[in-house]
């Protein structure tokens, strides 16, 4: 890459969705992070291809405002930290008696700082939500998906996931947990019916701020960036995931699908 192009930066994916009508149908999927981003464009897709979706996220008005632009499909919404027990609680009991798959999209950035210069409660903060609070909503899950024999999960890791140049180490060491957690249920649910795989995105146009916070670890991590090809659309997230949830995917489990436009090969 070039000085010029370097400091332009990558350029987004042009790219139009294609729906799959009623590859949901009869089905409820349960989908955090829904009120923005790749959540939002996860359920949304699911939507509008026959699928109950619990869209859950703390953001209400992001919520209301997904739920206003589906009027004719079935959206359950549910405010929630995926933190709290009491709220995971909620979304089960919001979900129903029948779990048919779980995206686990909801996530937060850290601030790209080193071990030395990284600060205790951000560091919890972090594995709270990108780690324990997938945890959470998998363990709520799984029993049902046990009992009928049958079930997917999409667990949304990322590049750093992969590699140690893409992000802070408190978000990197979370995703690799991601990946680990993702691997492990695979291999221990694979007999029983359930699908376990995991999506790692590269750069992607959500909103989501990823400060420099540190002086220096920004050069390193910029310097890994520089081979970042394009930056993607949520809604092509959101085409890698519900393809993993569906049954498209029947004999995908434990992967750890690099949705990057082709960061990972460089």
């Amino acid at each position: 890459m070039s000085d010029a192009a370097a400091q332009q930066g990558p350029e987004m994916q042009q790219w139009d969705e294609r729906i799959a009508e009623g590859r949901f149908d009869g089905r409820t999927i349960i989908v955090t992070g829904a009120g923005s981003g790749i959540g939002r464009a996860t359920a949304s897709r699911i939507a509008r291809e026959g699928g109950r979706v619990v869209a859950v996220d703390m953001n209400e008005k992001g919520l209301d405002d997904f739920a206003a632009v589906h009027p004719a499909a079935e959206v359950v919404t549910v405010v929630a930290d995926i933190t709290d027990d009491a709220a995971i609680a909620r979304i089960i009991e919001a979900a129903g008696v029948q779990v048919d798959g779980l995206a686990n999209v909801a996530g937060i950035m850290d601030q790209m700082q080193p071990v030395h210069e990284i600060d205790a409660a951000l560091w919890e903060k972090v594995f709270a939500v990108n780690v324990t609070g997938s945890f959470k909503l998998m363990k709520a899950v799984i029993p049902g998906m046990l009992e009928r024999g049958a079930g997917s999960i999409v667990n949304v890791a990322s590049e750093a996931g992969l590699r140690g140049s893409a992000a802070g180490t408190a978000y990197t060491a979370s995703k690799h947990a991601v990946v680990g957690m993702t691997k492990s249920s695979a291999y221990l649910y694979a007999l029983a019916g359930i699908r376990v795989n995991a999506v790692a995105p590269g750069a992607v146009a959500t909103g989501i701020e990823a400060p420099f916070a540190s002086e220096f670890a920004a050069p390193r991590i910029q310097r890994g960036m520089a081979a970042i090809p394009s930056i993607a659309q949520a809604t092509q997230l959101a085409a890698s995931i519900t393809f993993l949830l569906s049954e498209d995917a029947t004999n995908l489990n434990g992967v750890i699908l690099p949705s990057d436009g082709g960061w990972s090969a460089a």
